[in-house]
């Protein structure tokens, strides 16, 4: 039986509307495919970002955190070396206090001659030579004179050797000096120097630790006693 025209109209309208029904379907299972992987992509370039931005801040805080280890430990080693320093200030403070009151020695005429004498033998027994020649300022002549006996003496006693002592009165001592002597061998290569100040200068570099200690303390880190 042949298929009226408006049958076959009503045939290939119900077609094109399934067709047209399923390409519908197909783009919407499509776009939720996509709309599901762009969701996923989304997600993933998201999470890749958020741990990049997260890695960014941890090294942020990291360096800061070294930084201001750094800063803190410099603050600290200057701190340290800054008290040093005043420590150090203090004790050279003390020790030019010392330097000034040495000409307090030289006022009392018997004092320092009993100190002449004292720094003679000393330096007659660290030569140990027959000949020696004796520097002094101008102003101490007579008064090295006057300690020299029994500073020779003294050697001679102790020493059982002869000695042969000359006053240099060509090269003295210069003036600005607190005083004291330089003693030499007869060759000259060979110098005691015992003026107050060189003595003042030996005794001090001895006495600086024990300065420190009875000024601040004792030194906990300190290892050597000497």
């Amino acid at each position: 039986m042949a298929l009226s025209d408006s049958d076959v109209q009503k045939q290939i309208s119900h077609m094109m509307g399934f067709i047209d029904q399923e390409a519908k379907e197909k783009a919407e299972e499509i776009d939720a495919k996509a709309e599901e992987e762009f969701q996923i992509e989304k997600g993933r370039l998201v999470q890749q970002q958020r741990v990049k931005i997260m890695e960014f801040f941890e090294r942020k805080e990291k360096n800061l955190d070294l930084q201001k280890k750094i800063q803190q430990s410099n603050l600290l080693n200057q701190a340290r070396l800054e008290v040093l320093k005043r420590r150090e200030d203090h004790v050279h403070s003390m020790l030019e206090t010392a330097r000034a009151h040495l000409s307090e020695v030289t006022k009392d005429r018997q004092r320092y001659i009993d100190t002449i004498q004292g720094l003679l033998t000393q330096g007659f027994f660290q030569l140990l030579e027959k000949d020696v020649t004796i520097r002094c300022r101008e102003a101490d002549v007579d008064i090295v004179k006057e300690s020299l006996v029994a500073a020779v003496e003294k050697f001679k006693e102790t020493s059982k050797m002869e000695l042969s002592v000359k006053i240099d009165t060509d090269n003295y001592l210069p003036a600005e000096i607190t005083g004291g002597v330089e003693l030499y061998s007869k060759n000259g290569k060979i110098k005691v120097s015992n003026t107050l100040e060189s003595r003042l200068e030996m005794i001090s570099k001895q006495m600086q630790p024990k300065i420190r200690e009875m000024l601040f303390g004792e030194n906990k880190n300190r290892k050597f006693l000497d």
